[in-house]
């Protein structure tokens, strides 16, 4: 009998893991907007994420640290090439937060 609802903790493959590790921080981001700035027009939020340092700042902290929790599921549950892919998107993104951070 298949399980239901295990099906990304029972694949260990790289490529899952750099999928999932650029979707949950997406995820995270379009979250955040419709939680808490929906009152803002999408481009608006983009200015304002230009504008304010502090505001991207606290969007890159919450997609790390999801991708964080993603990471530690996975390495928790053995599988340890999924786990290498979301640690390697991280890495990626925490540089482009970074750079970001040196741009805006």
């Amino acid at each position: 009998m298949k399980k239901t609802g295990t099906f990304f903790l029972t694949k260990d493959k790289l490529t899952l893991g750099i999928i999932l590790a650029f979707l949950v921080p997406l995820l995270v981001f379009l979250f955040i907007y419709y939680g808490r700035f929906s009152y803002y027009d999408f481009s608006e939020f983009i200015y304002v994420i230009k504008t304010e340092s502090r505001l991207l700042t606290f969007l890159a902290a919450w997609c790390l640290v999801a991708n964080i929790g993603l990471f530690t599921l996975y390495i928790n549950s053995g599988k340890y090439q999924t786990a290498k892919g979301v640690f390697g998107v991280t890495v990626l993104y925490g540089i482009v937060f970074l750079l970001l951070k040196l741009i805006l």
